[in-house]
């Protein structure tokens, strides 16, 4: 996340060459409400991705089990079906993602057309630094929790009330450590790239400037 971070920090810097903004007086309103809006960016960009996991992994827990239960998996009778497990998963992991992936495309061009440039800089300025934070705690809270069901397991304790207890943490950290975190180094650099590329029409049709 260090890396995406100052990459994020050299496209904003180069933003705001392109738009020509010396300073962001955070006081103006349009700019206060620009960078609030920029905070919650990367919340509810990992919020509908942990939501898109959980739908995702229902759809399989439904499809395992009608496949138990019709073809006699258990007593031998049938064989699993790979394929539909495969394709539950393929077409989960894309059309669950439309939402989350539109998010970082509207809002930036959104925020630069209705609030202005020097607004879109204040938007991508709290974003990164927001983004940042979450994915730091997403990437690190995620690997304690699964590391913590490893360990109780490695240490004999398994069938135990700890175990269990960290069975449920590993099912909230690995979205956090494998689907959310990792996505906002994706999505901090994909709302400063299309800032870059909107950044003149911002600056020449914008409502406000």
């Amino acid at each position: 996340m260090a890396a995406a971070g100052m990459a994020a920090l050299l496209l904003f810097r180069a933003y705001l060459d392109i738009v020509h903004v010396q300073v962001v007086d955070i006081v103006q309103p349009q700019i206060l409400i620009a960078a609030f809006l920029g905070a919650m960016i990367p919340f509810l960009f990992a919020a509908l991705a942990i939501r898109a996991v959980g739908r995702a992994a229902f759809k399989m827990v439904e499809e395992v089990r009608r496949q138990f239960k019709e073809k006699g998996i258990m007593e031998g009778r049938g064989k699993p079906d790979y394929d539909r497990c495969i394709d539950i998963s393929t077409l989960a992991a894309q059309k669950e993602m439309i939402l989350p992936g539109l998010l970082p495309v509207i809002t930036p061009i959104l925020v630069g057309f209705i609030l202005g440039p020097t607004a879109a800089g204040s938007f991508l300025m709290v974003a990164t630094i927001s983004g940042f934070i979450l994915a730091m705690w997403m990437n690190n809270g995620g690997a304690a929790w699964d590391n913590a069901k490893k360990f109780i397991e490695a240490s004999g304790k398994k069938g135990t009330e700890q175990h269990k207890a960290a069975v449920v943490g590993d099912t909230v950290g690995d979205p956090l450590k494998d689907t959310a975190g990792p996505s906002i180094h994706v999505l901090v650099k994909l709302l400063v790239t299309l800032s870059i590329t909107f950044g003149m029409m911002f600056a020449t049709y914008a409502l406000i400037h």
